[in-house]
């Protein structure tokens, strides 16, 4: 067998190389491609995208603490242990704010103990945007009925008798649901229900009878989600 000559073994060192060199360049780019469709498809054509909790952190709104009594009408104290989705009321009382509704939860203490006193909620948004923590989320509140155990809950207040969320309120909303679907790890956003997904009451109305603007509210919370995992 023929010794190759010093040149020739250079030559082919080198051939060597740009071999190795050319497939690492070509891995590089095909897993570029593939994460790129990967995101493409995840974010545009999935009927969920999936979010990847781990990677991201959405920021937490401002929220103004103004925790309820302890009592058995609007704050048991009952732990809430495991949260898989949220719920979202409205306060059927047209123009009054966080502060009023937080306030009228807190009177319940004062009642009588039965079934129609037992009401309150985890936030109430306000008409101006403001958020008001009425119980500690690691409680339940009497919101949800059978969903209680497992949910958190989220009263909004409206200008008018039709239930519609203003832009403020309806912002702020999608900034809390963000925040919460990140703390939680919500796995979908069919996991973002409705009072009437629960028990079938009119609640919240305007978005029980315009179906089309609920779907439109869903998705822009899971957007803010999406948002904060590719900016991440």
């Amino acid at each position: 067998m023929k010794k190759l000559t010093r040149k020739k073994k250079q030559q082919l060192r080198r051939n060597i190389i740009l071999v190795a060199a050319a497939g690492i360049v070509a891995a590089a780019l095909l897993g570029m491609v593939l994460s790129v469709t990967g995101f493409i498809y995840n974010r545009y054509f999935a009927k969920h995208p999936v979010v990847a909790y781990d990677k991201i952190r959405v920021e937490q709104p401002e929220i103004t603490e103004d925790f309820l009594t302890t009592n058995p009408n609007s704050r048991p104290g009952t732990k809430l242990k495991h949260v898989k989705g949220i719920v979202i009321h409205y306060t059927a009382n047209p123009g009054t704010g966080a502060k009023a509704n937080r306030d009228y939860f807190e009177s319940r203490k004062d009642q009588e103990e039965i079934s129609s006193n037992k009401v309150s909620s985890h936030f109430v948004i306000g008409l101006k945007g403001e958020i008001v923590q009425c119980i500690p989320l690691d409680e339940i509140a009497y919101a949800s009925n059978d969903r209680n155990s497992d949910t958190i809950s989220i009263e909004c207040c409206h200008p008018r008798k039709n239930g519609k969320f203003n832009r403020k309120t309806y912002h702020a909303l999608i900034r809390l649901c963000a925040w919460l679907c990140d703390r939680y790890e919500i796995e979908s956003p069919d996991d973002i229900i409705r009072h009437y997904d629960v028990t079938g009451k009119l609640c919240p109305l305007y978005y029980v009878k315009h179906s089309d603007k609920w779907k439109k509210l869903r998705e822009d919370i899971w957007n803010k989600v999406l948002d904060s995992q590719y900016k991440s």
